[in-house]
């Protein structure tokens, strides 16, 4: 698969950094992933970071302070030259290194935290951009195999018992509480898991976007296994 630019599902690989900011979404891709094959050890840099809290952000100083082998060094060099290319882009990509994220309860047939599927949204044209370097990797669902939550009638029923405002208000409370941007994947739905070390683009859900959003999840973490995500 190296260096052959193809479709396949919903995403469209690409051979090089230039044509995976310049290539377009269209149809049914939404998700542009630069087909690449790292080399260099991420876990020793995992190893060396040490995480207090559920999830921290990784600076490049915080990278520079590692005393890493070549093969860490290897690693630390790809990480540097990921956050500073799409900074040059006018983006503003963070490293995490995550043992597990926030976990939403306040409604427990409807979470809206990041392991539901879900899909980001602006109100201007951007694109979300993520990497797994280590660990577990996102996942993504065809459109066609999953349904809004908010437009399944058993959940808006039980929504609507949660809402307490004027009845012309309750499309802004699904917005406001990102209820709006949830999706249930239907029951024969085949998520598509991101390969590691590919960086990817997904479409979100703006005013002037072409195709539908991209839906995706953050993964459930394995047990005593951290993740070293870049995201934008």
């Amino acid at each position: 698969m190296e260096n052959i630019a193809h479709t396949e599902n919903q995403i469209q690989y690409v051979a090089s950094f230039e044509d995976f900011v310049s290539a377009s979404f269209f149809g049914e891709i939404n998700a542009i992933c630069w087909n690449r094959k790292l080399v260099g050890d991420f876990s020793e840099i995992i190893r060396q970071v040490e995480l207090n809290e559920n999830i921290a952000e990784l600076h490049p100083n915080d990278l520079l302070e590692l005393k890493l082998s070549e093969q860490g060094q290897l690693a630390r060099e790809i990480l540097l030259n990921d956050l500073n290319t799409l900074k040059a882009l006018g983006a503003s990509p963070t490293l995490n290194l995550i043992k597990c994220y926030y976990r939403d309860d306040n409604y427990p047939f409807f979470p809206t935290d990041v392991y539901s599927f879900h899909v980001d949204s602006s109100p201007i044209p951007v694109d979300t951009f993520l990497c797994t370097y280590y660990g577990e990797s996102s996942e993504i669902l065809p459109n066609s195999q999953a349904k809004k939550k908010v437009l399944i009638p058993e959940i808006q029923d039980e929504l609507k018992k949660i809402y307490r405002g004027a009845e012309e208000d309750f499309e802004s409370f699904l917005s406001e509480n990102f209820f709006d941007l949830h999706y249930l994947a239907k029951s024969m739905a085949q998520p598509i898991k991101l390969s590691l070390g590919h960086l990817y683009r997904l479409a979100i859900e703006h005013p002037k976007s072409q195709v539908l959003p991209c839906i995706h999840r953050a993964p459930k973490e394995k047990s005593g296994q951290k993740r070293l995500l870049l995201i934008c």
